[in-house]
């Protein structure tokens, strides 16, 4: 990747993301359009945005990508999956899904096997994209290396480091998930990461995608 050309070449693999409380309709309307002028590769959205965005970059290869469980992942993993179901009614492409930590702390293995395979049954049958996101700042490094290879098993499209509540992503991390997956499965950074050069940073040691609210500050 030549990162030199900036413009050309992160912020094709920047989700550019908007979820905090407040959003309003016309910062998602600036958001897309700022998607649109830069080319990046998704708008991160809350749920209740999911339609109107992908009205508005209909006419776009931009992907539409959501939130579920965000940011603490303890609802059911029943509810979590029909949200996942009805944001891709919705129009979603890519899905962001916090895992249950509360579960992973109780050492419920099968729990969390069950949560990750209803994720990927939603998204992967109607041929959209999933990131489970593991919170790696917080989670004991043996457990996090348990998670990864129940990911591994489960064929999840996507890592994600955080959901930039609890720490965000560091090269160290990223480099550490890579050890732990498979190649198949890619990573997303997240949290956190406000210049350009931390995202180069974290590019190099392996991400493949960056989530970052501070996208036009990357470029």
């Amino acid at each position: 990747m030549n990162f030199e050309n900036t413009t050309g070449s992160i912020a094709n693999i920047i989700d550019h993301t908007l979820l905090k409380l407040d959003t309003t309709k016309e910062e998602m309307n600036a958001l897309c359009e700022e998607a649109k002028t830069y080319g990046f590769a998704s708008v991160c959205v809350p749920p209740y945005f999911v339609a109107h965005c992908k009205n508005q970059l209909k006419e776009t290869t931009i992907k539409v990508c959501t939130v579920v469980g965000f940011p603490l992942g303890i609802s059911s993993s029943f509810a979590k999956a029909e949200a996942i179901k009805r944001a891709i009614s919705d129009g979603a492409d890519e899905i962001d899904a916090v895992v249950n930590l509360a579960a992973l702390k109780e050492n419920n293995w099968s729990y969390l096997r069950n949560e990750v395979q209803s994720f990927t049954r939603a998204t992967h049958l109607k041929g959209r994209l999933l990131k489970i996101i593991v919170e790696a700042s917080i989670v004991d490094p043996a457990d996090l290396a348990k998670l990864c290879e129940l990911i591994n098993a489960e064929e999840v499209d996507f890592v994600k480091t955080s959901t930039g509540y609890h720490g965000g992503a560091t090269p160290e991390m990223v480099k550490n998930l890579r050890k732990m997956l498979n190649d198949e499965v890619k990573i997303k950074a997240s949290g956190g990461i406000d210049t350009k050069e931390k995202a180069i940073e974290l590019i190099k040691a392996g991400a493949d995608r960056i989530g970052a609210s501070k996208s036009l500050d990357l470029l």
